[in-house]
């Protein structure tokens, strides 16, 4: 019985830990850039685009799907690293638990 109030205490902190988590990730901002930086991209730390700068002399009127791709390119890389943002802080919540189990992250 004691083992499982000590869960549900975890499980609790853990709660909290992951409200802050979330409180973290929004307020945090990740960049990724393409074309040597003519392209940059920025998100929070849970991968929502919140600005896109784009460089003048890249944009030609003739060839935009070059500037299609090189935004495409920097929205992957800042969500990506906004992914492995979340999982790192994650992996560091769930690593201060001694569940008896594993968790999927």
């Amino acid at each position: 019985m004691r083992d499982i109030m000590k869960i549900l205490q975890q499980a609790q902190e853990m709660q909290g830990r992951m409200q802050k988590l979330q409180e973290e990730l929004q307020a945090m901002t990740l960049t990724g850039t393409s074309g040597g930086g003519m392209v940059t991209v920025d998100v929070n730390g849970q991968g929502t685009i919140k600005r896109v700068k784009i460089d003048p002399s890249v944009v030609n009127p003739a060839d935009t799907e070059m500037l299609e791709d090189l935004i495409a390119v920097a929205v992957a890389e800042a969500q990506r690293k906004a992914q492995e943002r979340q999982q790192e802080q994650m992996g560091a919540i769930a690593g201060g638990m001694n569940l008896p189990f594993k968790l999927p992250f």
